[in-house]
């Protein structure tokens, strides 16, 4: 078997990169998207564009039904329509795309939960830093965002780390068709909440009023967010180290804080951006940690 490259490529940094700014800016093009269609209904709408057509020339992953069912409607109802009703009127896309790390301490916690591990100090470090991040994000609640977005994004990050451990226990599948399979479990609870949530009458209303840049908001969740997102990222992480990799994830908030500042006019008072660099660092922290400590026991240089 030939031995995962250490060191990204040029090319293929760029195009990492390029994955995280799609990422981060999709945080924005959610926001414009739903200025005609209901959160829950855009969500049953992604979902419903990223398994078609795609799934008549992808062969379904070898993960169960019950596997790709349980991501769906995690990743579904859970992340994507709970970060929806969020963006709608509760936060702002930037300090959305920051507090959705939180997935990276939750996913943390869950696997510890599942192998009983126990947190290393590094570990309780980082936590205690994104958490002072997000005490800083609570003492200011009003405009930017309302303790509600603050409980959706939340249950956001919560379930995308769940997610995040259903994924891990189908294997090493094809990561664009999971996505892609997947997908067909997210559309009908979506599109149920959305009947019961939203009716009929709002539904219908929003696809009425819907116009170009709606539906381009839509296409672009599914086409850039999910496929050319996940694709090549399961594409880089079959070919290189996940420590090698993970890294660039730090870029989505730093993206997403810049595109709504620069498209929106999202402000970036200094609580703001003292609750980003709290957040960032626990979260470089607690991704980049494992491979400093794994040089120096290597007695190589970082």
């Amino acid at each position: 078997m030939t031995p995962l490259r250490t060191t990204l490529t040029p090319a293929h940094l760029l195009l990492a990169i390029a994955v995280m700014a799609v990422w981060g800016s999709n945080f924005v093009v959610i926001k414009f998207a739903l200025a005609h269609l209901p959160p829950l209904l855009l969500g049953a709408l992604r979902f419903t564009a990223v398994f078609l057509p795609a799934a008549f020339f992808l062969k379904r992953p070898q993960a169960s039904w019950a596997n790709l069912a349980a991501y769906g409607v995690l990743i579904g109802a859970g992340q994507f329509g709970a970060l929806f009703i969020a963006l709608r009127a509760d936060v702002t896309p930037g300090l959305a795309s920051l507090i959705m790390q939180m997935q990276v301490f939750f996913t943390i916690g869950l696997s510890m939960w599942l192998t009983g591990e126990r947190l290393q100090a590094v570990q309780v470090v980082a936590l205690l830093l994104a958490v002072a991040g997000i005490a800083v994000i609570l003492t200011h609640t009003g405009g930017s965002i309302t303790l509600l977005g603050l409980g959706l994004l939340l249950i956001a990050a919560l379930s995308w780390s769940g997610g995040n451990m259903v994924s891990r226990a189908a294997g090493k599948v094809d990561m664009l068709a999971y996505v892609v399979w997947s997908s067909l479990f997210a559309v009908p609870p979506l599109f149920a909440l959305a009947f019961v949530f939203e009716g009929p009458t709002a539904m219908l209303n929003g696809v009425r009023d819907a116009d170009a840049v709606t539906w381009a908001a839509v296409a672009w969740q599914a086409v850039g967010n999910a496929m050319f997102g996940y694709g090549v990222w399961g594409w880089m992480l079959a070919r290189y180290p996940a420590a090698s990799v993970a890294p660039l994830a730090l870029l989505v908030p730093v993206f997403g804080m810049t595109a709504s500042a620069i498209i929106l006019g999202e402000p970036m008072q200094a609580w703001k951006l003292i609750a980003a660099a709290l957040v960032m660092s626990g979260l470089a922290l607690g991704i980049l940690w494992p491979r400093i400590a794994q040089r120096f026991v290597q007695g190589e240089p970082v």
